[in-house]
């Protein structure tokens, strides 16, 4: 299962690496706008989103569209020593600090943590999907064990080469309800 799971990690990444930069743009900004159309992101008053690393879809402009329409947003904390996350709230980019892997994560004196059921919505990362929803992450598990205490909505953000037929999928897998892709939208588990 871990072999399978890392191996189609490698082969995803490699595929991924194949969009250039015009495509990685234009792809992003029509996920972003097919976003900003779903009923999910429209009635959504906070929404939970990662702070996005190449090759993932470009987060940045959805999080600039979630200040522009007075949205709280919030952005997940990993918290290593117990492998949970946690949300808290952004209101500028310079409240983001560097912390493993390069990632961007909020700064905790300057941002409020939120408790999940305050969260209407929530954008779950990931590396690949199949057509009903389940998700390979990137090998953390934290949103694995987030989601099981979260009951809003879920949808993912990602690029058709993302899509897969299957996945390795574990007990302990919780679907998102819709991916968002940039030729479709894919609704699962409404």
């Amino acid at each position: 299962m871990m072999e399978d799971k890392k191996k189609l990690r490698k082969e995803i990444m490699e595929k991924l690496s194949m969009i250039n930069k015009p495509q990685y743009e234009q792809f992003s900004y029509q996920i972003a706008n097919q976003l900003y159309q779903d009923i999910y992101w429209q009635e959504a008053e906070t929404v939970g989103i990662t702070i996005s690393k190449q090759p993932e879809v470009d987060t940045y402009q959805i999080i600039r569209k979630a200040w522009e329409e007075g949205k709280r947003l919030v952005v997940p904390k990993c918290l290593p020593k117990t492998r949970e996350l946690v949300f808290r709230t952004l209101h500028r980019f310079d409240q983001l600090e560097s912390v493993y892997y390069g990632l961007l994560e909020p700064i905790e004196a300057e941002t409020d943590e939120v408790s999940p059921n305050e969260i209407d919505l929530i954008i779950v990362p990931g590396l690949a999907f199949t057509e009903n929803g389940y998700r390979l992450g990137f090998g953390g598990g934290y949103y694995d064990r987030f989601l099981t205490k979260y009951n809003g909505h879920t949808l993912s953000l990602a690029f058709h080469d993302q899509i897969v037929a299957n996945l390795p999928v574990e007990a302990h897998d919780i679907p998102v309800s819709k991916i968002i892709t940039d030729e479709e939208v894919k609704c699962v588990n409404e």
